[in-house]
């Protein structure tokens, strides 16, 4: 039964995720949601900067949460110290590109599950998502400093779904 009932709680964060959040009744997509819902052709230099701002934005702002509900354990307090170093690579490129910073709504978009445990197939499900979206965007054409970014990013992506995947099967 728990089994069932964790997998019901991960199935509403991970609907809620896709659908990213309701503000007044409005759908606003954001990050890897944002970009899921963007065809290639329409992915410019700009949306695709934006889109990784604020994906990382939300991963930060999700492990925030979880620390400050659960404890800064890791392998959390690792990680958000890492998606901190994710976004300060990002921010040259937009005033390098003329590209305007999104806000940061990591925090008020992020989704606190129920128990500690829970939290590392989210982190799990996240970074898979997020690597989908680095390597869709290392697919286009792009400037050399950008491919660098993104090439770290998404190598660190694969260090956290590695970290990750290791706390589910601890548990």
């Amino acid at each position: 039964m728990k089994n069932i009932t964790n997998l019901l709680v991960f199935g509403v964060i991970l609907v809620s995720l896709s659908f990213a959040c309701q503000t007044k009744g409005t759908h606003i997509p954001y990050g890897t949601t944002a970009a899921a819902k963007v065809s290639d052709e329409e992915l410019t230099l700009s949306k695709m900067l934006i889109f990784a701002l604020q994906d990382e934005y939300l991963a930060r702002g999700e492990y925030r949460k979880i620390i400050e509900e659960f404890g800064n354990r890791r392998p959390f307090s690792n990680i958000v110290r890492a998606e901190g170093k994710h976004v300060s690579m990002l921010l040259p490129l937009f005033k390098k590109y003329k590209v305007q910073i999104p806000a940061d709504r990591g925090m008020e978009l992020a989704i606190l599950p129920a128990t500690y445990s829970e939290t590392f197939q989210i982190g799990v499900d996240a970074e898979i998502a997020n690597i989908a979206m680095y390597e869709r965007f290392l697919k286009k054409d792009l400037p050399i400093d950008v491919r660098g970014a993104f090439n770290r990013l998404l190598s660190g992506s694969k260090r956290h779904l590695i970290a990750f995947k290791r706390q589910v099967k601890r548990n």
